[in-house]
């Protein structure tokens, strides 16, 4: 039997194992109430008289070596375990550098909160829309260059779904459902089919705004622009009004804001105008309001928009509109402190 015993101590000290499985089946074999060394201590009352004082002893030590190993591989295995989840062993001892937001993130949040302060909720809509809201119900002319396949992302075989042009389809879903007041500013990324270059990308953001309700005026625009130019770009800036043309907007007009970089005196950003155009606007055309279900007799309304890469790149003089989609780490990491 000592022979036995001395055999099960070197295989008790020379476990291994590889997951908590293996543990318990080792603690099985030798500790259960069938396992080797249960057998032994069955056998120990066929030991001679005179032998039963060094085998008992011996037995002793072989069940507590046994469940301390036991323990042991238990013990290392968790510890094993919990470096494995808590700690990566491989990371490099410098610090981890802190992540930044995206700059088109930056600028959209800062626009969002500008009209969030003048009573502005948002709304969104999906990407993927219909002729519809997209087009139609905008006052677009069924010959409108912006209805044709170079100019818009159609899906094939099915003319009446496209990559939305404009963020305005959400301004119009909205009317649709819901009755003056309506205040709103619709955030997204909108498609056209435009050729990749340092000034223009087949996909941009963009954030309009539209504000319905009775006795709206064009006063009324023009007070919310100088308020948001003034907020966003600084309080000495100035702004104009040109005319233009829109088919869901009339009157229509562009805006542009003194030059950041000159102050308005004239340089190579502004092509020495000393002014910087950032946005479309206009009072809603009747025609928009009908086709949403709403009386354009009664109520009046005014709407704008921006690109967001437009205002990113005069806020922060981002010179190539492809870097904001590249994902370069090093010209993120320029616009940690603007978060």
């Amino acid at each position: 039997m000592i022979d036995r015993i001395q055999s099960l101590l070197r295989e008790v000290e020379e476990m291994k194992v590889a997951n908590a499985d293996e543990i318990e089946a080792l603690r099985i074999k030798y500790l259960s109430k069938k396992g080797e060394i249960s057998q032994l201590m069955n056998d120990f009352r066929h030991v001679a008289a005179d032998r039963k004082k060094e085998v008992g002893q011996r037995l002793n030590q072989l069940k507590e070596r046994a469940l301390q190993r036991i323990n042991e591989l238990r013990d290392t295995f968790t510890d094993a375990q919990t470096i494995d989840v808590d700690m990566d062993l491989t990371r490099t001892a410098y610090p981890v550098r802190l992540g930044t937001r995206h700059p088109l993130s930056i600028v959209k949040k800062e626009i969002c909160d500008i009209f969030g302060r003048l009573g502005f909720s948002i709304a969104e809509g999906p990407e993927v829309e219909d002729d519809w809201h997209v087009f139609s119900s905008l006052n677009f002319a069924q010959d409108h260059p912006a209805r044709d396949m170079q100019d818009t992302f159609f899906i094939r075989h099915n003319p009446d779904i496209l990559l939305r042009t404009h963020t305005s389809s959400v301004q119009t879903r909205v009317m649709e459902k819901t009755q003056p007041p309506v205040r709103i500013i619709c955030p997204g990324r909108v498609y056209r089919h435009e050729a990749i270059s340092y000034r223009a990308h087949c996909f941009f953001h963009q954030v309009e705004a539209l504000y319905v309700d009775k006795d709206v005026s064009f006063a009324d625009l023009r007070q919310v622009l100088l308020f948001f130019a003034k907020e966003l770009f600084g309080q000495d800036t100035k702004i104009r009004l040109r005319p233009s043309y829109f088919p869901f907007t009339e009157p229509s007009a562009e805006m542009d804001i003194s030059c950041n970089l000159c102050g308005g005196k004239g340089c190579p950003f502004c092509k020495h105008t000393g002014w910087v155009e950032i946005l479309g606007c206009g009072m809603v055309h009747p025609h928009v309001l009908d086709n949403c279900g709403i009386d354009g007799k009664v109520y009046s309304g005014y709407a704008l928009g921006m690109g967001i890469e437009r205002i990113t790149n005069l806020k922060y003089q981002v010179k190539d509109l492809r870097m904001f989609s590249e994902n370069d780490v090093r010209f993120l990491r320029q616009f940690e402190s603007a978060n």
